[in-house]
């Protein structure tokens, strides 16, 4: 089991993806790491995951760096503020994304994929609602052999997925949530890395820039647990498991009628809040007393 505390100063990160307005849930997450950052002494990054150029919109990110200052919500290093990690827009953060897949294809840790995700969901029932995001198990009898796509030039043009070893046991404890343990090839399959549309996927952006701008706890929701047992796999195979984050991961805020809080949750928006006049500090007792 990893029990990861970096003996360097405290560097944590609040990670937005301008998809739509900024939620409650979203809200206790940012408190809380915020809380951690500075009950440790230490240096807090504001970074825009907007690589989804079909989803992100520039006015959500926007609106998610006012409502946050607004909230009360202070950083160090960031889109609007700058730092020694720049830029803190993953869309400007191509070239270390690339450079990771290199070396991911290098060492035989990933490999082009032609199925689409339509196909996967076909083929495969489809995950349950409260994981309605998450991925079906990739049947492992569509891998193609190993070694496979060491020669591509680039990433471009079809999907990438990372090779899972089949039976590991993906062991962490988190600082919140306590111990946790993922198999892989059952709990969660080979995983996309690098999208068709030359997009880098989540798994691979957040380890590549949380390595980069050397973050050393990562506060986000209890939905991304699963996640963190993938991300460890990507850490080992960058060579990168001395520099593996200690993982905070929060109570998923929800509503009156027990369902997950969405952006899609307009009434319980920060910027919808602000309009009617609720007060930060409201939303901040709001935010703590649902989490």
């Amino acid at each position: 089991m990893l029990d990861k505390n970096s003996g360097s100063a405290y560097r944590g990160r609040l990670a937005p993806t301008p998809t739509g307005w900024l939620h409650l849930g979203h809200a206790a997450t940012f408190l809380r790491a915020q809380e951690r950052c500075r009950a440790a002494g230490g240096t807090l990054i504001l970074r825009n995951e907007d690589l989804d150029p079909q989803r992100c919109r520039p006015q959500y990110a926007h609106d998610a760096l006012e409502d946050l200052r607004w909230l009360g919500l202070d950083w160090a290093e960031g889109p609007d503020v700058g730092g020694p990690h720049a830029p803190y827009n993953q869309s400007e953060r191509l070239p270390h994304y690339l450079a990771a897949w290199e070396k991911l294809r290098d060492a035989g840790a990933i490999y082009p994929c032609e199925r689409s995700r339509r196909e996967l969901r076909e083929r495969v029932a489809a995950p349950h609602e409260e994981d309605e995001e998450a991925e079906p198990i990739y049947p492992p009898q569509w891998r193609p052999a190993p070694g496979t796509g060491r020669d591509a030039r680039s990433p471009e043009g079809v999907n990438w997925r990372f090779r899972v070893p089949d039976g590991e046991v993906i062991g962490f404890r988190d600082k919140l949530a306590g111990e946790q343990s993922f198999v892989a090839g059952e709990d969660f399959g080979d995983f996309l890395i690098w999208r068709r549309d030359g997009v880098p996927a989540y798994e691979l952006a957040v380890v590549v820039d949380d390595l980069a701008m050397r973050i050393t706890e990562v506060v986000r929701g209890a939905d991304l647990l699963k996640s963190t047992a993938r991300q460890l796999l990507i850490y080992r195979a960058l060579g990168a498991t001395a520099q593996v984050p200690a993982f905070a991961h929060c109570p998923l805020v929800r509503d009156t009628h027990g369902k997950r809080l969405a952006k899609r949750s307009d009434a319980l928006s920060l910027r919808t809040l602000r309009a009617r006049g609720t007060p930060p500090e409201e939303v901040r007792h709001l935010a703590a007393q649902m989490s």
